[in-house]
């Protein structure tokens, strides 16, 4: 079998939509009953309780990169051929048992012949060049193809039952780190349309979807891997940190994330550093925002340390780049920008001084509970960016509306906006950032500078010290000439546990919480 399709564009708006159109995302700011079933202290071992910040927006595996899907899906309802170790950043087998490169631009894989989906199909090379295709080469516009592959199509070949080939436009070094992004999927699965309910390989299977309320999983008894310990998984979500950490406290939730020492969660409180990074992002083509000047001007606007020191005194670190130390091409020389108010100003008054309309308003949008006091960050950045002279009005979205204006095709009828991201980079490699938010047509860079995508695919190719040392400079030529982005603090989160569960965070808990490494205590 062999799948080479041309590239064909859909409209990311028009797929997202689709794709949670007959979801509702409903909020609770009520603790759950607890004498519901499965919950209250003492409740059924056999079921496990996960309270989230927000409902998924869909679970569509080829967005499972979204953190609100992956968290739920990835490596759990559904897997990769391989994965990544967040602890240590090595591949490991999963659904291929061994890989290597084969020439310039081909890489095989071998895959396992003892594995079938939920649905009692089995999983071959050939699924998984179905899956591959319909998530980079097809016309749904999946999130993963932006983020992690671009504009580069894969041509995918199953040579037999276990082996696959897959051909790569160029060179690339890091193609089995990539594929990790992939979630394989039935081949039964659709290619015109996003589904709801997505079936994987994975340990649990898809139970129940109750919109608005909750949203189960149950154990595949013909898992290929060891056996997870729960039975069942309950998801909720519920929008306060404090909800959260009291479902734990009061024994009706056994994991609960995105919280906060203030939540209340006292002693079943874990923290643990993950590798996101808060950050504003610019659009580029309309003023005030096209002027390097008022990008500047937010920057120096910006009180990071007292930002981290009020609201995130915990372990967050002021960041001067999009990803932290660790991720290969951090650039360790470069300094945060100096919180210097006054030179916001004068900034800002020369640009109005040149004719640069600086009383145009620009619009923030920060999604609802993305994170602990997202909201407080939010109506913070507003009150410095009003200080230095600019007219801000803060937005706060659900889930759909943020991705509406967090990924192209993006909104560009709404005047300037300098929107709240979280980025995090779960790969390990900066190419994965910089693509997507620093080159000319990335699924969220609003800036196109030539110089830079010059750095940018020189960057890609190469290995090694090579490699870091590209993409430092990357960081440095963005930071210097263009200014898309002013990055605020470097993450590090919390979870509550309950006594009766066992269960070590990691840098990836956030986006790809693994139910299988999930135990009960004792």
């Amino acid at each position: 079998m062999k799948l080479s399709s041309p590239r064909r564009r859909g409209t990311r708006a028009a797929a997202v939509t689709a794709g949670i159109a007959s979801i509702a995302l409903l909020a609770s700011c009520s603790v759950a009953n607890s004498e519901s079933e499965g919950g209250g202290e003492g409740g059924a071992g056999d079921t496990l309780r996960v309270v989230l910040t927000q409902e998924p927006p869909t679970l569509e595996a080829c967005d499972a990169n979204l953190t609100s899907t992956g968290v739920v899906v990835r490596s759990t309802v559904t897997e990769p051929l391989v994965e990544r170790n967040p602890s240590t950043g090595e591949l490991e087998p999963l659904l291929a048992t061994k890989w290597e490169q084969t020439g310039d631009t081909e890489w095989t894989f071998t895959v396992r012949d003892d594995v079938t989906f939920q649905d009692g199909t089995p999983f071959d090379a050939e699924a998984a060049a179905y899956s591959i295709d319909r998530a980079v080469n097809g016309d749904l516009g999946c999130n993963v193809e932006g983020y992690i592959f671009g504009d580069d199509d894969l041509e995918v070949e199953a040579t037999d039952a276990t082996t696959l080939t897959v051909t790569t436009p160029s060179p690339d070094p890091i193609l089995p780190l990539k594929l990790s992004f992939i979630e394989i999927v039935s081949p039964e699965t659709s290619n015109t349309e996003f589904v709801r309910e997505p079936v994987g390989t994975g340990p649990y299977a898809i139970g129940e979807w109750q919109a608005g309320t909750k949203l189960t999983l149950e154990r595949n008894d013909d898992y290929w891997g060891d056996a997870p310990q729960f039975a069942d998984v309950e998801y909720q979500w519920r929008s306060e940190g404090t909800v959260r950490a009291a479902m734990i406290t009061s024994g009706e939730a056994d994991i609960a994330l995105g919280l906060s020492a203030e939540d209340g969660i006292g002693d079943l409180g874990v923290s643990y550093p993950n590798n996101e990074t808060i950050a504003l992002r610019f659009s580029g083509q309309t003023a005030p925002l096209d002027d390097i000047r008022i990008r500047q001007a937010i920057n120096y606007a910006i009180d990071r340390e007292g930002i981290v020191s009020s609201l995130y005194p915990d372990g967050d670190k002021v960041a001067a780049q999009l990803i932290p130390e660790g991720i290969v091409g951090f650039n360790a020389d470069l300094e945060p920008w100096e919180y210097d108010p006054e030179k916001a100003k004068a900034l800002v008054e020369e640009a109005a001084a040149d004719g640069v309309a600086v009383d145009t308003k620009i619009l923030m949008p920060v999604r609802t509970a993305q994170f602990p006091k997202v909201s407080e960050l939010g109506e913070v950045l507003r009150e410095q960016l009003a200080a230095a002279g600019l007219n801000v009005e803060l937005r706060m979205v659900d889930t759909t509306q943020h991705l509406q204006y967090q990924l192209s095709p993006f909104v560009t009828n709404e005047g300037p906006i300098s929107m709240l991201i979280q980025h995090g980079n779960q790969a390990g490699d900066a190419q994965f950032t910089v693509e997507q938010y620093m080159l000319t047509g990335g699924a969220q860079a609003e800036f196109g500078d030539p110089a830079l995508d010059e750095l940018i695919t020189t960057a890609r190719t190469l290995t090694g010290d090579e490699r870091q040392a590209a993409y430092e400079e990357v960081f440095a030529y963005e930071r210097e000439n263009v200014v898309a982005l002013a990055p605020i603090a470097h993450q590090t989160v919390m979870l509550g546990l309950a006594d009766r569960v066992t269960y070590e965070p990691n840098s990836s808990t956030g986006d790809e919480l693994r139910i299988k490494e999930v135990s009960l205590a004792g």
